[in-house]
């Protein structure tokens, strides 16, 4: 997956005349904070640099991970247009662009981030958009603008920079600015999974609607050591790898998140949460289904279609063990 046209040029030229050396510094502590999920009182985005180090190095992993999630989400909600976004955390525009892409007919889109820095860089890469946006300071755990609600509400790769306790607040506060669906994006690791759960009861407590990825609104089969998450691939342009000092033109970003709303949604009989093992006549794939149970579940040639489908599965498509698969060609 790689970024769309507009936002893949505007990118380039304000990291045209950078030094690499620079951003390749600047983007190995930006690193090391996101990983260490280090919560100082400082933005990880404290200026210029780290916000041009995040442009190329993270942005095209984060937009894949959102975009994928919309993917799913279109899946499950195929009547779903939004007409207006409210997005926390929005860094450069991360989902800003993913939901233009998913959603062409968005009209309007307020983007809320407290770091001015990466905020200066959001608002001039927008620019490149026909998408008539807002850009405003603020924190979802904080100080807030008066704000109406959106049709499609989001929180991108922010609840591991807040406390775990604060999770269920923010939560709330964001599901009472959704007219429909809510996204919650976090990175594929065990917290990041931990985070989704509680930030997923805790809209299941207040009565959303599951919509992805989820084929149920009971509680979580998956059990620690093991976690849910998914993976897409991301292409890498050549100041990604040499800001990264990365050999292979790709990496795979890992991430889970939650989508809910008020409106009923169809989610999948099943939903394949680990790359399917197909080799010879008979296929493996670990499955969550709508009845809440995780299992892995063996097909051989003698079942047609469906191992037909098992072949074709891909970690996180849809999946009917009885029909075939739902795939996911994004």
């Amino acid at each position: 997956m790689e970024l769309p046209a507009p936002l893949k040029a505007a990118v380039e030229q304000m990291l045209a005349h950078e030094p690499i050396e620079r951003l390749a510094r600047a983007s190995e502590k930006l690193s090391d904070r996101y990983r260490r999920e280090v919560r100082d009182g400082r933005f990880h985005l404290d200026g210029e640099l780290a916000a041009k180090a995040y442009l190329a190095t993270r942005l095209p992993a984060t937009y894949a991970a959102v975009r994928a999630a919309f993917g799913m989400v279109e899946e499950a909600a195929p009547d779903f247009s939004p007409k207006s976004l409210l997005d926390f955390g929005a860094g450069p525009g991360t989902v800003f662009w993913a939901a233009t892409d998913s959603w062409p007919d968005l009209e309007t889109a307020r983007l809320i981030e407290a770091s001015p820095a990466i905020r200066s860089v959001g608002e001039a890469l927008a620019k490149a958009s026909t998408v008539s946006t807002t850009w405003l300071a603020g924190d979802i755990t904080g100080t807030i603008p008066t704000l109406e609600a959106s049709d499609l509400v989001t929180l991108a790769y922010v609840l591991d920079e807040i406390a775990e306790t604060a999770i269920p607040t923010v939560t709330r506060r964001l599901w009472e600015l959704t007219a429909h669906t809510i996204v919650i994006v976090e990175p594929g690791t065990p917290a990041g999974w931990r985070r989704i759960l509680t930030a997923r009861q805790t809209l299941v407590d207040a009565g959303a609607n599951i919509v992805a990825p989820c084929p149920h609104a009971r509680d979580c089969p998956i059990e620690a050591p093991d976690w849910c998450h998914f993976s897409r691939r991301v292409a890498r342009s050549r100041v990604h790898r040499l800001s990264k000092g990365a050999e292979v033109p790709w990496e795979d970003e890992k991430y889970f998140f939650i989508a809910a709303s008020r409106q009923p949604a169809t989610p999948p009989v099943a939903r394949v949460l680990a790359p399917p093992r197909v080799s010879g006549g008979v296929g493996r794939l670990k499955l969550c289904k709508a009845d809440g149970s995780a299992a892995e579940m063996t097909v051989s040639r003698r079942d047609g279609a469906v191992f037909k489908a098992a072949r074709r599965a891909d970690w996180g498509d849809a999946f009917d063990p009885a029909a075939g698969s739902g795939h996911n060609d994004e």
